[in-house]
């Protein structure tokens, strides 16, 4: 059984061929290629530990385990520990476990890109980002990946981190241009594309800020208790979701507008549907798109067999 350390899966795997494998996840489980079963979740006053088994394909066969304590920044810990672990589908043999945390923050990314690959506007090219934690670089990673980015606003409550990961953009070369604040409003003032990524259990931004033509991918949220987006702006747009069944079980920023009967379950568009070419995307440049993600285990899997298939060949272009 091989072993792959986070150094191990960087040298193998980039966010350009990450968002590929990821959407091709998503078209599969669209077709009944692969099995996502909603995921058992384990929740103390400590935090959350979420076991999710799946089926990618014919070939790849797993399960993740991803726990999140929010307590750890006070240890000067990570938040966010996973491990994922592959088995031979025919013999059932365990193939390899991968160090998962920084797997999550870039098939989390991937996610993204595909959707702002598929959704925004082809001419998108301001990003305001909400949340400066663990997850967001590599969703401006992902985003920049997909569409050529001018200007990214990063908002956190103070400022202080957003400021610190803006600064980290540009001395790394992701982006040519990235200010960091805490006014919401400001960021979304002329954004093309807009991505959440906290745990907040209320709206992070006003939907009379987000202008027509916007695209917004909402990824933080992973409880009902959580909502990163307004009722209302959800009530205005045509929503994408990575899995129907998943979001209706863990989704506040879907089943709260369900539940206030501005949205119904028909209206939710799977993202894999688009991607196949079953669904359409964007439908006009001045409608508003929503991409709510909980995550499933078929982007950790596709993601761990693009890295498991490399092997020592490195990363590609």
């Amino acid at each position: 059984m091989r072993f792959l350390d986070e150094a191990e899966l960087r040298r193998r795997v980039d966010m350009r061929s990450a968002i590929r494998a990821v959407a091709d996840a998503f078209a599969q489980l669209w077709r009944g290629d692969a099995d996502a079963p909603v995921r058992t979740p384990l929740v103390d006053g400590h935090g959350a530990t979420l076991f999710m088994p799946g089926r990618l394909g014919a070939r790849t066969t797993g399960l993740k385990v991803v726990s999140v304590r929010p307590g750890n920044h006070a240890r000067g810990l990570p938040a966010i520990h996973a491990v994922v672990l592959t088995v031979d589908p025919e013999t059932g043999i365990p193939e390899a476990v991968l160090d998962a945390r920084w797997l999550t923050a870039l098939r989390t990314g991937a996610a993204t890109g595909v959707a702002t690959e598929w959704l925004a506007r082809p001419d998108a090219s301001t990003l305001a980002v909400f949340g400066a934690g663990a997850q967001a670089e590599a969703q401006v990673e992902a985003v920049a990946a997909v569409r050529d980015l001018t200007e990214v606003r990063i908002v956190s409550s103070s400022g202080t981190s957003a400021r610190r990961l803006a600064d980290r953009l540009v001395e790394r070369g992701a982006v040519p241009r990235a200010v960091g604040g805490s006014d919401g409003g400001a960021a979304l003032r002329g954004a093309d594309i807009v991505v959440t990524v906290t745990d907040s259990p209320t709206p992070v931004l006003n939907d009379t800020d987000v202008e027509p033509g916007t695209h917004v991918n909402a990824v933080g949220g992973y409880t009902l208790a959580m909502q990163e987006l307004p009722t209302t702006l959800v009530a205005r747009s045509r929503v994408f979701v990575d899995e129907r069944a998943a979001v209706l079980d863990e989704a506040g920023d879907i089943v709260t507008p369900i539940e206030a009967g501005v949205l119904t379950v028909d209206a939710l568009v799977e993202l894999g549907a688009v991607v196949a070419g079953d669904r359409p995307g964007r439908q006009s440049p001045d409608q508003v798109t929503v991409f709510k993600s909980v995550g499933n285990i078929v982007q950790d899997l596709a993601v761990a067999r693009l890295a498991l298939d490399r092997g020592d060949r490195g990363r590609a272009d």
